[in-house]
C-alpha cells in the first residue's frame, strides 16, 4: 500500500522536539523523557519528548514509521493533533495504537469524515478518557463506533460538526461525564433527549450556540433522562419563555446554569435577569459563572415577590406563591429620588424688602446676578451677594466667585440671599 503524501507524524515529531527546538530540561514536573538509543534509530538519542505532545497545525497526513512511534511515545499521555490533514482513520490508528498510555486525544479540524472508522481501528483508542472531535464533521456512526470501543471515555467534544439531529447509539455510554456539543444546529428538544438516553451518567452538558427553542418534556421524564446532570450551558440558545427555565428545576442534581444571550432575557435589565433567574432556580449555586451567595438569594427572592405583586393573578408564576409562603406578603419598596435638587426656594433680602424666589442651582453666581437685576435695580457690577445658611453659625458668606455654580454652596430651601450695593 502506498504511503500517503505529505508530512508524517514522526517527521514532525523529530523536527519539533530536536535539541535545537526543545532543549532537555531537568527538574521535577517537567515530564521530559529521553529513551536509550536502539539500533536503526540514529535520531532517538537526540529527542527530548514530554508526556504532552502538541503537534497542531503541522500539515500531518500520515503516521510514519510505527516502530519509531512505539519507541518514542511509550510514556506520552496527551496528544494534540488538531488542525492537521489527517483524513484516514487507519493513519490515526497507526499513531494511537503505538501510544499505550494515551488518555487525551485532540483530532479537531482534521478531514476525517472522508473515511470510515472501523471498530478494529477504534479499539486502539480504548484507554482514551478525553476525546476532541470538534470541526471534524464526524458522523454519528463514527461517534457510535468510538463509544463502543472506549469503555473509560469521560469527556467528549463534538462542537462545530453541523449536527441538526442526534442519532442514538445502540449501547449506552455509562462512563461519559462531560459532553461539549456547542455551535451545532440542534433546534428540537427531541434531539437533546437522545443525549440523556445515550449518556445516563452525564454530569456536564454544554449546549451553547445551538438553536434550541424550548424544552418539551415533562418534569418526571427530565429527571429520568438526566438523573446526574450537575451543570448545563444554554448560552445563546433560542429559549423564549419562563416555563423552560422552570423546567430546569426538574434535573435532580443541577447546581450550575449558564443562560446568557437568550431571547427570553433581552427585555430585562442586567439586575432583573440575574435576580429573576436566581429566584426561579432555588437549587442553583452558580449562575453564569458567578457563585450565588445566601444573601443574594434572599434579596433575589424578595425582589421576585415585589416584581410580580402587581401582576394579574393569571400571569403570576407558581414560584411567587411559594416565596410568599416563605417570606409573607411584602410591602412595596419606597421610591426614593436620589437625584440632586435642581431648584430651591430662598428669601432675597435687599434693603427693607424681602422677596421669596425660586432659583436654579445649576446656574453660576454671575447668572444669578443677572436674574436679580430686575428685582433690586442694581447693575451686576454694582451688586454684592451674600448667602446665609439657616444652620450656619458663622453668618453670611459672600458669593464672590462669578463662575462658581450655586449648588456648590449647598443652598437649600429656606436659606437667605442678601443683596447689597457695592461701596464706591
Amino acid at each position: 500500500m502506498d504511503q500517503p503524501s505529505g508530512r508524517s507524524f514522526m517527521q514532525v515529531l523529530c523536527e519539533k522536539y530536536s535539541p535545537e527546538n526543545f532543549p532537555y530540561r531537568r527538574g521535577p514536573g517537567m515530564g521530559v523523557h529521553v529513551p536509550a538509543t536502539p539500533q536503526g534509530s540514529p535520531m532517538k538519542d537526540r529527542l527530548n519528548l514530554p508526556s504532552v505532545l502538541v503537534l497542531n497545525s503541522c500539515g500531518i497526513t500520515c503516521a510514519g514509521d510505527e516502530n519509531e512511534i512505539a519507541a518514542f511515545c511509550a510514556h506520552v499521555s496527551e496528544l494534540d493533533l488538531s488542525d492537521n490533514k489527517l483524513e484516514d482513520w487507519h493513519e490515526v490508528d497507526k499513531i494511537v495504537s503505538n501510544v499505550p498510555h494515551l488518555e487525551f486525544l485532540n483530532l479537531s479540524s482534521n478531514p476525517l469524515s472522508l473515511s470510515v472508522l472501523e471498530r478494529r481501528c477504534a479499539g486502539s483508542f480504548a484507554g482514551v478518557r478525553k476525546l476532541v472531535l470538534n470541526n471534524s464533521k464526524a458522523s454519528w456512526e463514527t461517534v457510535h463506533t468510538i463509544l463502543q470501543e472506549l469503555p473509560d471515555l469521560e469527556e467528549l467534544f463534538l462542537c462545530l460538526n453541523d449536527y441538526e439531529t442526534v442519532s442514538c447509539s445502540p449501547v449506552c455510554c455509562q462512563s461519559l461525564k462531560l459532553l461539549h456539543i456547542t455551535d451545532n444546529n440542534l433546534q428540537d428538544w427531541t434531539e437533546i433527549r437522545k443525549l440523556g438516553i445515550m449518556f445516563p451518567s452525564l454530569d456536564t452538558l454544554i449546549l451553547a450556540n445551538n438553536n434550541l427553542t424550548t424544552i418539551e418534556e415533562s418534569e418526571d421524564s427530565l429527571a429520568r433522562l438526566f438523573p446526574n446532570l450537575r451543570s448545563i450551558n444554554l448560552h445563546k440558545s433560542g429559549l423564549h419563555c419562563w416555563e423552560d427555565i422552570d423546567k430546569l428545576n426538574s434535573f435532580p442534581k443541577l447546581e450550575e446554569v449558564k443562560l446568557l444571550g437568550i431571547p427570553l432575557l433581552q427585555s430585562y435589565t442586567t439586575e432583573e435577569r440575574r435576580k429573576l433567574l436566581i429566584a426561579r432556580l432555588p437549587s442553583i449555586v452558580k449562575l453564569n459563572g458567578s457563585i450565588v451567595a445566601d444573601g443574594e438569594r434572599e434579596d433575589s427572592e424578595r425582589f421576585f415577590i415585589r416584581y410580580y405583586m402587581e401582576f394579574p393573578e393569571e400571569e403570576v408564576p407558581f414560584r411567587y406563591h411559594e416565596l410568599v409562603t416563605k417570606y409573607g406578603k411584602l410591602e412595596p419598596l419606597a421610591v426614593v429620588d436620589l437625584r440632586p435638587q435642581s431648584r430651591v426656594k430662598v428669601e432675597v433680602h435687599f434693603q427693607d424688602k424681602v422677596e421669596e424666589m425660586s432659583i436654579r442651582l445649576d446656574q453660576t453666581v454671575a447668572e444669578l446676578k443677572k436674574h436679580l437685576k430686575a428685582v433690586v435695580h442694581l447693575s451686576t457690577s454694582n451688586m454684592l451677594l451674600f448667602y446665609l445658611d439657616q444652620e450656619a453659625p458663622f453668618g453670611p458668606e459672600e458669593l464672590k466667585y462669578s463662575s462658581r455654580a450655586l449648588y456648590s454652596y449647598g443652598i437649600r430651601d429656606g436659606d437667605k440671599i442678601y443683596v447689597e450695593p457695592r461701596m464706591k
